[in-house]
């Protein structure tokens, strides 16, 4: 074997039981050959490291060509989410000699469909012929398609090889799929087609063979968008400059944008311009807009910010509304919005004009024209008034930034967009506030926050259980993980200032009380099985390091106290079957900052009803995991005064492996199993 492989240490525990599985399933069907599991290691790595004498050598220890076919064309799952065959792992490194082996010694399926992971994404269903395509192979294209692959073989999101190729840019593959029959208008779920793709990525050379091809420049994916939204938004002038020769047309997508709108939301006035001054293209109303949308947009961008160019494409729509004196075009004004001061848009040249030297005036006339332009529907909408907050947060204005924020979360809220980013900023906010001496932080301002953030996971649990069309339930359950943490740093918070309230109502209580207790009814969860009280006696419970950390520190014997006395259950258990106990005593911060926090903690667990000898996964009880020598006396202490007959009964149970199921009353059934590793199989 090469001196890469013998290099090669254990293999990792999920690879290594990938390839027991297979070999499994390799015996399951061919129990004469009993192919060895070292074997099937030595294909994997072989294929895997593109060693084709070595792949040879070791698929010649296998006399059965049926079994040799099989292999072949097995998928090796991986653990970046990959799931491959040898042939598309030869695709994937470009090894033309590679692919000729296989194909000439093996009876290889070509369609096979993959998983790979592509530009940092997993792309499921993808043939070797689309791997090949998009990261830029061209001879192992040609040899797949003249060895029959079909080119157009689309992923499980409907990907052609083509628009893997239009992607990458490879205009000599894109030429080579069209001239064998490559469909140049197939559109993926979401419509969007080969040319859109293209024009995004600014590839124009692509995007002019495909328009010489047929492709057509007016097609419009779901959202409405054409191939001339898509390379207007990435500001790609010349794009643009071929698709208009060709015919494309300023259509509005689904938010009532056209390509030149996406252009000044963007910030791209030299783009702007190009599609202005393009002789009948725009009417005087379409100029104006673009101008206006074009310098407000200016006034409040966090990478593009420029008070001048805002207030000079401003002044130059004003301009424009009063060139002709016959003809005015005045605005058509929306009601003033509390969130941008209840600020009324300038209606001439001198209104405008005076506000000139005023920035917070421009900022304000800004925002309030982009609502105008855009819609409050618009999911663009809402980002400059969170940088507009963000900077009045940097100038110690956190009222404002507060009412900015909250503004721009409602939006996205009503466009059903995800907040996980909103929830987590106005905790970094709320943890800034506190820092600062003399800073006063209002209960009702987090507490509409953390409601915001229970309605949230309960509208995100909707979505994995039933999702639409675009929802994506892993990406989704990610947010959750995200809201989730941050409802635990929120109610940290709560617990810090609630001792502060000069005067709490009624009201206010019933609030706070309702929605943790929707929480906990909910049985809110992380992926790895942590409720809120798990990640609020866990120690190493991740923070956010923007503020948070200086604020929300774990293990935290307030906000464990607020969740037992609302309900909490002190016997809840993780994927790992962990008792927040075992939580509490195992996962301790490495420089004991908190043991005095853990040991009020440990007695609030107790006193609550958590069960000393409950065992987790593992058959560990939480003094059994426990290495700390304090902690560890306090659950002796506990267990000699606290277990109790019925305990003790339980243990010897389990100990002695007694049946119990339907032998015992139904009530005492999870008791027993409390004290069981197997809590779900007995």
């Amino acid at each position: 074997m090469c001196t890469t492989l013998e290099k090669l240490e254990v293999l990792d525990r999920e690879t290594g039981m990938m390839l027991d599985e297979l070999t499994y399933e390799v015996r399951q069907l061919f129990p004469e050959d009993k192919i060895p599991v070292s074997l099937m290691t030595t294909i994997y790595l072989s294929a895997k490291l593109n060693y084709p004498l070595q792949l040879a050598a070791a698929m010649n220890e296998i006399p059965n060509p049926d079994l040799r076919n099989y292999v072949m064309n097995m998928k090796f799952d991986e653990v970046d989410g990959q799931s491959l065959t040898p042939l598309t792992m030869a695709a994937i490194a470009g090894n033309i000699s590679y692919v000729k082996t296989l194909l000439a010694q093996y009876d290889i399926d070509m369609e096979k469909e993959c998983n790979v992971v592509f530009d940092g994404l997993v792309v499921y269903g993808a043939t070797a012929l689309w791997v090949a395509s998009g990261l830029g192979h061209l001879q192992v294209v040609k040899l797949l398609v003249q060895s029959g692959a079909d080119v157009n073989h689309n992923t499980k999101a409907q990907s052609s090889p083509l628009r893997a190729a239009c992607y990458a840019g490879r205009l000599d593959i894109v030429k080579y799929l069209i001239e064998h029959g490559a469909d140049i208008n197939l559109g993926n779920k979401y419509n969007n087609t080969c040319i859109m793709i293209a024009a995004y990525k600014g590839h124009e050379h692509v995007v002019y063979t495909l328009l010489k091809n047929g492709a057509n420049p007016n097609d419009q994916a779901l959202c409405g968008a054409t191939a001339l939204h898509y390379a207007a938004e990435c500001g790609h002038l010349e794009v643009c400059r071929l698709l208009l020769d060709h015919g494309a047309r300023l259509l509005a997508n689904e938010h009532g944008l056209t390509p030149v709108l996406s252009a000044a939301e963007r910030t791209h006035e030299q783009l702007v311009d190009f599609f202005i001054e393009r002789p009948d293209l725009m009417k005087k109303d379409e100029i104006i807009n673009a101008l206006e949308l074009l310098g407000a947009s200016f006034a409040n961008d966090k990478d593009n910010y420029s008070i001048e160019k805002a207030f000079q494409h401003l002044m130059r729509a004003m301009e424009l509304r009063y060139a002709e004196q016959d003809r005015t075009l005045r605005k058509q004004c929306t009601p003033p919005v509390t969130a941008y001061d209840e600020w009324f848009e300038t209606q001439n040249i001198q209104e405008l004009q005076a506000i000139r030297l005023n920035h917070h005036s421009i900022h304000m006339e800004a925002l309030t024209i982009r609502e105008r332009i855009l819609g409050r529907n618009n999911p663009d909408l809402p980002q400059p008034i969170v940088y507009r907050g963000a900077v009045m947060a940097d100038h110690g204005r956190f009222a404002q930034c507060q009412i900015l924020w909250n503004y721009a979360m409602d939006l996205r809220i009503m466009t059903n967009v995800s907040v996980e980013r909103d929830l987590l900023r106005f905790a970094q906010l709320f943890s800034q506030i506190l820092r600062l001496e003399n800073e006063n932080l209002n209960l009702d301002q987090v507490l509409s926050v953390l409601v915001k953030c229970q309605q949230e996971i309960e509208r995100n649990n909707e979505k994995i259980n039933n999702p639409g069309p675009k929802d994506v339930p892993q990406m989704i359950a990610d947010h959750n993980e995200q809201n989730i943490t941050t409802a635990l740093y929120l109610i940290k918070i709560i617990t810090k200032i609630l001792p502060k309230q000069v005067q709490i109502s009624k009201s206010q209580v019933d609030l706070l009380y309702s929605t943790i207790k929707k929480f906990i009814k909910s049985d809110t969860r992380m992926s790895d099985g942590q409720t809120l009280l798990h990640l609020a006696v866990n120690g190493v419970t991740p923070v956010d390091l923007f503020y948070t950390n200086d604020v929300c520190k774990f293990p935290c014997l307030r906000t464990a106290v607020l969740l037992v006395y609302l309900g909490a259950s002190v016997m809840a258990i993780d994927n790992g079957q962990n008792t927040p106990l075992h939580t509490l005593v195992s996962k301790l911060p490495r420089d004991n900052s908190s043991l005095a926090q853990a040991g009020k903690c440990l007695k609030v667990l107790v006193e609550a009803g958590a069960h000393l000898d409950a065992v987790n996964a593992q058959g560990l009880t939480p003094s059994k995991l426990c290495r700390n020598g304090v902690l560890s006396h306090l659950i002796l202490n506990y267990q000699n005064s606290l277990t109790s007959l019925k305990c003790l009964a339980s243990r010897c149970v389990v100990a002695n492996g007694v049946p119990y199921k339907g032998l015992v009353p139904k009530i005492l059934e999870p008791y027993i199993q409390i004290h069981s590793s197997d809590k779900f199989k007995v």
